[in-house]
């Protein structure tokens, strides 16, 4: 006779088996011959039995290596939150109880996982299993050795297959931990590995706050500038991976539920913010203020006493020339970056005297409300003329003493161009 708690176990069971086998039958006509073996396939003893033997197939891991490379093979890890150390930084540590273990290996095995993961009383029944609960033994089967074989081997999901080992298409690095960098049994070689679980909470978090319903009314009641219990939250700069190509389900269980979706929020260094920042008021050209930085004075310098030795003309003159003038340049943009975190339309006051492309150039939000105000388009020459007017503004640094004309302007102009394409494909100074 089975107690409550078994006979409840137990029902889990047959009620997760029975709607599998309907779901197969249905798509069956009431006469087809597979109708018998289906039903066999499926009756709880032959289906265990074989779920036990395909569980070796699979592994349940919270850290995983085919994210890595898809063709590297190597040691999964099964670390739940509470057996991670707290760090004070984010990591899979911060996880609650309710995270989502991933599953690696055979696909065709996903079943078997899918039938651990039902829960009773709060517990997977892949926990149970790894915790060896008495209930759960008898519920799977009324001989103790049978129950027991098959309780061992959906374990063992859970479990490393085997002894540690990396891949060459794994990483690793070398991390030191002793004080002398020289000495070379002063590191330990770490091989890391994906954290699947922290990275499906990322998802998850993510895609709540980009679509849920919940997430669009309150988006809606900003921009009604109503009053919403739910916070808008935005992520600048998003960036998805994709794991895995047309068949995500290769790489693991979470991966094809997030149909290969990897979410990579920006990475970028702070941007650095003097209080002596002010809008550019009461000056024609934005140079002067950009020239007062110490390291554009520095590189300036350096590029003009360079150029006065009168170098030979050859490669090794033209790269060192070019990497003055790109540090200058990366200076510039530097300096753009900057004056842009101001509060858009400082250059709308009437204080401003800069000409319309250098205020458009640094100001872009203030400068195209300002053109809808007053229905004029917006220009769509403002890099073309903010390089030209970079070549022109150098050539004049320079032209005192040395000779600069028109090559150099294309060269200069030219340079600036390369860097604020490349800069527009990262998505950082769009018009």
């Amino acid at each position: 006779m089975l107690t409550p708690r078994q006979a409840a176990l137990r029902l889990l069971i047959t009620d997760f088996l029975s709607q599998r086998l309907e779901s197969k039958l249905e798509k069956l006509p009431p006469d087809d011959p597979k109708r018998a073996d289906l039903q066999r396939d499926f009756a709880p003893a032959a289906w265990l039995e074989d779920a036990a033997r395909r569980a070796a197939q699979i592994q349940v891991v919270t850290h995983s290596l085919k994210p890595i490379h898809p063709e590297a093979k190597g040691t999964n890890l099964y670390c739940p939150p509470d057996a991670l150390a707290p760090v004070p930084v984010v990591g899979s540590h911060c996880l609650t109880d309710d995270f989502a273990g991933d599953v690696v290996g055979n696909a065709a095995a996903l079943d078997v996982y899918k039938f651990l993961k039902q829960e009773h009383e709060g517990q997977t029944l892949l926990a149970l299993a790894v915790s060896g609960d008495v209930d759960w033994a008898q519920a799977l089967s009324d001989d103790p050795a049978q129950a027991q074989a098959w309780m061992s081997a959906f374990a063992s999901l859970a479990t490393p297959h085997g002894n540690p080992t990396s891949h060459t298409l794994a990483k690793q690095l070398y991390w030191p931990v002793g004080d002398d960098l020289h000495d070379d049994a002063g590191y330990h070689l770490l091989a890391p590995l994906y954290a699947s679980s922290l990275a499906h909470r990322l998802y998850q978090t993510l895609q709540d706050d980009r679509f849920s319903d919940e997430a669009k009314a309150a988006r809606e009641a900003r921009k009604a500038d109503l009053v919403s219990e739910r916070p808008v939250r935005d992520y600048p700069n998003l960036a998805v991976q994709q794991l895995g190509g047309t068949k995500p389900q290769n790489i693991s269980q979470l991966n094809s539920e997030r149909r290969g979706q990897n979410s990579l929020l920006a990475s970028l260094p702070p941007m650095w913010r003097s209080v002596e920042l002010k809008p550019l008021w009461g000056t024609e050209s934005m140079f002067p203020r950009y020239k007062s930085r110490p390291a554009v004075k520095e590189n300036l310098g350096a590029l003009l006493a360079f150029l006065k030795t009168d170098p030979k003309r050859n490669v090794d003159t033209r790269d060192r020339r070019a990497a003055y003038v790109d540090n200058l340049i990366d200076d510039f943009l530097q300096f753009t970056a900057e004056v842009r975190t101001l509060e858009p339309g400082w250059s709308c006051n009437n204080k401003c005297r800069l000409p319309a492309e250098q205020a458009y150039w640094l100001d872009p939000e203030g400068a195209a409300q300002a053109d809808a105000e007053l229905g004029r388009p917006p220009p769509t020459d403002t890099h073309e003329r903010i390089c030209e007017a970079y070549a022109n503004w150098l050539n004049a640094q320079l032209r005192d003493p040395l000779p600069m004309g028109d090559p150099e302007f294309e060269a200069w102009r030219k340079a600036m161009q390369e860097h604020i394409l490349a800069e527009e494909r990262e998505g950082l100074h769009a018009d």
